[in-house]
């Protein structure tokens, strides 16, 4: 019989950027930009506090995204609490393509398995059940591993390796105040895209993994992307305005996940018209703290 851990347990889980470019649904990063969520098990109900981004605005109940995910790791463990209070100080921005969603996914599928610690429910199992939630595993990959990975599906679900990046390797996300929708987003891709551009597309991905692990000075062309991108820029101008900007001057740059924030890398710029700028380490995975 599975029993839950006594006390309080806290997750630390990172901000994220899916896609780089040409990597669509399949690479992702982490970056040093976290949300911290304390659980613990109760008697009776669900209570959630906010504080932070979506304070105010979030579901303070079973229906938040975080105790969702918490229930559903639960039961694929075999052990669901009668109760769970859940503390979430959230730092990540909402609906900008940093992986929001990732995060609290995430953090919940870890909390499960920390206040469930004999149930040996590990990491294949955590990114399996992620991806099931999430729909894809490009930003629940790098969130739950930490550093660069890639990620893929097979018949078992979702799977991922993580590799290293260079030291040279020096995101800079650019924030706007508007937020985007990933629905909208993914409804302004076309159903088919020519040949040429897949190949296109699957040439510089595969560069993109060199770059960012063994030869950073490569990012400007391996972050060149013509599958996604394009048909999303008229969703997002300011934000492919600003890509197109980065990229004129030769810094390595692409819309961040779903948008609406731009990955750049090296020598960005600060802050910028429309856009807060964050210098972001690469990030290591979700934990306990």
């Amino acid at each position: 019989m599975t029993r839950f851990t006594t006390g309080a347990v806290t997750v630390r889980v990172p901000a994220t950027s899916a896609n780089l470019g040409p990597g669509f649904d399949s690479l992702g990063l982490a970056l040093a930009l976290h949300d911290e969520v304390t659980a613990e098990v109760t008697g009776d109900g669900v209570v959630v506090e906010v504080r932070g981004e979506g304070e105010g605005n979030l579901p303070a109940d079973e229906t938040h995204l975080v105790a969702r995910a918490a229930f559903l790791a639960f039961d694929r463990i075999g052990a669901r609490p009668a109760g769970l209070r859940l503390s979430c100080l959230n730092r990540i921005p909402h609906a900008r393509g940093l992986g929001s969603s990732s995060a609290a996914i995430v953090a919940g599928i870890s909390l499960a398995a920390a206040l469930c610690p004999d149930a040996g429910f590990g990491l294949d199992a955590r990114l399996r059940l992620a991806g099931e939630i999430e729909g894809h595993p490009d930003n629940v990959a790098p969130c739950l591993l930490g550093g660069f990975t890639i990620a893929w599906t097979d018949g078992d679900g979702s799977r991922a390796v993580r590799l290293e990046p260079a030291p040279g390797v020096a995101p800079v996300v650019y924030v706007p105040a508007g937020q985007g929708l990933t629905a909208h987003a993914r409804a302004a891709l076309p159903g088919r895209v020519p040949h040429v551009d897949a190949a296109y597309n699957v040439g510089r991905a595969a560069l993109l993994v060199h770059a960012i692990t063994a030869a950073p000075e490569l990012l400007l062309e391996a972050t060149d992307d013509r599958i996604h991108q394009q048909y999303r820029s008229a969703t997002m101008a300011r934000s492919a305005a600003l890509v197109a900007e980065l990229r004129h001057q030769g810094v390595p740059a692409a819309i961040s996940g779903a948008g609406p924030s731009v990955i750049a890398f090296g020598d960005a710029p600060g802050d910028v018209d429309g856009f807060e700028a964050f210098k972001l380490a690469v990030a290591e995975g979700a934990s306990v703290i």
